[in-house]
C-alpha cells in the first residue's frame, strides 16, 4: 500500500489512542509514524503500544516508524502552601533552593544550575509565559525578582529562560532511563527535547550508539542560534513550536518555522512541524479555518512530516484528527501552486557522484513521466537524497533492512519496502518492476528510474541510473 501524498503524518499515542483497534484505525486514517511521549505514561504503557504497533506492522507487511520523544530537562518551580498564589506586578518574588512550601513572597526553584546562570536583568517566564519576572539580585542559593506580568501561579509550573543558556545536559536521569528502555524495545527515532547546544546531540548520539536515529527538537532560542551545526549533527529536526513560542515572541515563530524547514531541507534531513496544529480537535470534531491554514502552510513549506500531539493522544476525536490532517495534505499536494513551490526550491546538489545521480534521476523521471524513482539502499541515505529533490514521481525505496525502512517512514515521498538486496543489474530491475507493480505505484507499460550503487551492498555509493519498463505479469 502507499499514501496518496508525500508529506508524512506523525500521531502521538496516549490514553485516547491505545489498543490494537484504535491504533490500526489511526494508521488507516493516515498515520505513518507513531510517537511515544515519555513526558507521560509508564514504561508498561509504552511497551504495550510498541508491541501493538509491531504486531500491526506484521499484519500489514508495512514498515511503521516509532518515535520515542524524551521529556528533557523541563524546569519547574516547587509547590505553594495553599496550592496557588496571586502575583502582583511590581512586587518582589524570591526564588531559592529551600524546599519549604512557597507563598506570595517566594517559592522553591529546585535547579541550582539555573540560579547559577541568572544575572541582574535576566527575565524568567513561568506557566507557559503567562507570568514574567525580572531578576534584580542574585546570590549563590537564591535570586530576587520583580514581577513584570502577574497573575495566578500554582504548584509545579514550568520555567523558561528565553535568553539564557543553562549548563544542564539535555538528558536527565529520567531521560537516560527512558532512552535505555526505548532502545531495548527497538524504537526507530529518539527525539531530544530542549536542545541548547550542539554538544547535547553529541552526548545523546554516544548513548544511542547507532541503535536509533536522532531527532533534534528546536524549541530554544540558543538552538536557533546554532541551527546549522545542530542540523549537521542530527538525523532529523523538529520545529517544536510550543516552547519556542513561549521563549520567543509569538510573531517570530512563523518565520523561524520557515527558516528551520529550509535549513533541514538544504541538508537533506527530514523535518517535522509540530505542536497545536489541530488543537481545537482535542474537543471538537472539526478544526478551525486557521488550523487548516496552519497545516497547509507546513505542507506548502515542504516539511517532511506534520505531527499531532494531544489531538491524537488524549483528545476526543483522535481518528478524525488524523483523517483531517490527511485530507488537508492531499488537497495541498494536488494544488498546482504546491508543485510550483517544490520545483522552484530545489537545492543545488553537492559535488559528489551520488548527488549528481540523484539530481539526474529527478530530471529524467520528469522528462519521461516515470511512474516512480526507485532507490536501493542499506543505510537510507540514497532515499533521503531522492527525497531532498522533492520529485514529482513517488520514491520507492528497496532495502534489505527493516530498521532502515522504518526510519524512512518519516521522510517525504518515500515508500519503503523490505526486499532482498539485488544480485546483479537484471535482478535489480526485475525486483524494482515487480514491487512497484505489486504496491500499485506502477502499471504494465510504465517507466521507472532506478538508482543504485555498484558494487551492490556498498552503503553510500549511488553511481548507477537505469530506466526500466514495467512488464505485464
Amino acid at each position: 500500500m502507499h499514501r496518496e501524498r508525500n508529506v508524512k503524518i506523525v500521531a502521538t499515542l496516549g490514553p485516547a489512542s491505545s489498543g490494537p483497534d484504535r491504533i490500526r484505525a489511526l494508521f488507516e486514517a493516515g498515520a505513518d509514524v507513531f510517537r511515544l511521549n515519555f513526558s507521560h505514561g509508564s514504561h508498561d504503557d509504552h511497551l504495550e503500544r510498541i508491541r501493538t504497533v509491531r504486531a500491526l506492522e506484521q499484519q500489514l507487511n508495512h514498515p511503521i516508524g516509532l518515535l520515542a520523544d524524551l521529556q528533557g530537562p523541563k524546569l519547574r518551580i516547587g509547590s505553594f502552601r495553599d496550592g496557588a498564589i496571586d502575583l502582583i506586578p511590581g512586587n518582589r518574588f524570591r526564588l531559592d533552593l529551600n524546599a519549604t512550601a512557597g507563598d506570595v513572597s517566594g517559592v522553591q526553584l529546585p535547579h541550582p544550575e539555573v540560579l547559577g546562570s541568572l544575572t541582574p536583568g535576566t527575565e524568567l517566564l513561568l506557566d507557559d509565559g503567562k507570568i514574567r519576572l525580572r531578576v534584580t539580585e542574585v546570590h549563590a542559593a537564591w535570586a530576587m525578582t520583580e514581577v513584570l506580568v502577574g497573575g495566578r501561579l500554582s504548584d509545579r509550573k514550568g520555567v523558561n529562560l528565553p535568553n539564557t543558556v543553562v549548563p544542564l545536559s539535555a538528558l536527565t536521569p529520567k531521560d537516560r532511563a527512558d532512552l535505555s528502555f526505548a532502545l531495548a524495545h527497538g524504537v526507530d527515532w529518539v527525539g531530544l527535547s530542549f536542545v541548547q547546544r550542539p554538544d547535547d546531540l553529541r552526548e545523546a548520539r554516544a548513548l544511542i550508539n547507532g541503535r536509533a536515529a536522532l531527532l533534534a527538537k528546536i524549541e530554544k532560542p540558543s538552538a536557533v542560534d546554532t541551527l546549522d551545526e545542530i542540523v549537521a549533527l542530527s538525523d532529523a529536526i523538529m520545529v517544536a513550536r510550543g516552547d519556542l513560542g513561549v521563549e520567543m515572541p509569538l510573531q517570530a515563530v512563523p518565520g523561524l518555522q520557515k527558516k528551520i524547514v529550509r535549513a533541514a531541507r538544504r541538508a537533506g534531513k527530514p523535518v517535522v512541524v509540530a505542536t497545536q496544529m489541530l488543537e481545537s480537535m482535542i474537543k471538537a470534531p472539526v478544526p478551525t479555518r486557521a488550523e487548516v491554514s496552519d497545516v497547509a502552510t507546513a505542507v506548502y513549506d515542504g516539511a517532511d512530516a506534520i505531527m499531532l500531539s494531544a489531538e491524537s493522544a488524549s483528545g476526543d476525536y483522535p481518528i478524525e484528527a488524523v483523517r483531517t490532517m490527511n485530507s488537508i495534505a492531499e488537497q495541498v499536494e494536488r494544488d498546482p501552486l504546491y508543485r510550483g513551490i517544490m520545483d522552484a526550491e530545489h537545492n543545488n546538489p553537492e559535488n559528489t557522484p551520488s548527488d549528481a545521480i540523484t539530481a539526474a534521476a529527478r530530471q529524467v523521471a520528469e522528462t519521461i513521466g516515470a511512474a516512480a524513482i526507485v532507490t536501493y539502499t542499506m543505510s537510507g541515505s540514497t532515499a533521503l537524497r531522492a527525497a531532498r529533490e522533492r520529485p514529482r514521481s513517488p520514491i520507492l525505496c528497496l532495502t534489505p533492512l527493516i530498521e532502515t525502512a522504518r526510519r524512512l517512514s518519516i521522510a517525504w515521498g518515500v515508500n519503503a519496502v523490505v526486499a532482498p538486496d539485488a544480485i546483479n543489474f537484471s535482478d535489480m530491475i526485475a525486483k524494482a518492476a515487480t514491487i512497484a507493480r505489486t504496491i500499485e505505484l506502477a502499471r504494465p507499460g510504465d517507466s521507472l528510474v532506478v538508482t543504485a550503487g555498484v558494487p551492490f551492498g556498498t552503503p553510500g555509493n549511488t553511481n548507477v541510473l537505469r530506466i526500466a519498463r514495467v512488464e505485464a505479469i
